[in-house]
């Protein structure tokens, strides 16, 4: 039975390869921590625009019961509503 032997030479590595060596490790950690925050940032949008929809929500139900109690308020003759009565609860 012939054994076979493979010799492996090794090369010492050269400086400019194992910089390059380095340089990708660092680009493909720095790829990984901007995806990650990449991640968090896309659901910190999704998390604000569902805030910003709820607000919208609220102003637009405010101003409609605002404009409902305007048009409760009697108006005087000039054409603006008459809040004197309103004066008058709150000095109460």
């Amino acid at each position: 039975m012939a054994h076979i032997f493979q010799t492996c030479i090794v090369f010492p590595m050269s400086p400019e390869f194992h910089q390059l060596s380095e340089k990708v490790a660092q680009l493909a950690a720095l790829t990984q921590s901007l995806r990650r925050e990449n991640a968090d940032l896309r659901l910190n949008v999704s998390t604000l625009t569902n805030q910003n929809t709820e607000l919208l929500q609220r102003v637009e139900q405010a101003h409609l019961r605002v404009s409902a109690l305007l048009e409760k308020l009697p108006v005087t003759q000039s054409g603006s509503p008459d809040t004197s009565s309103i004066d008058e609860e709150e000095t109460a």
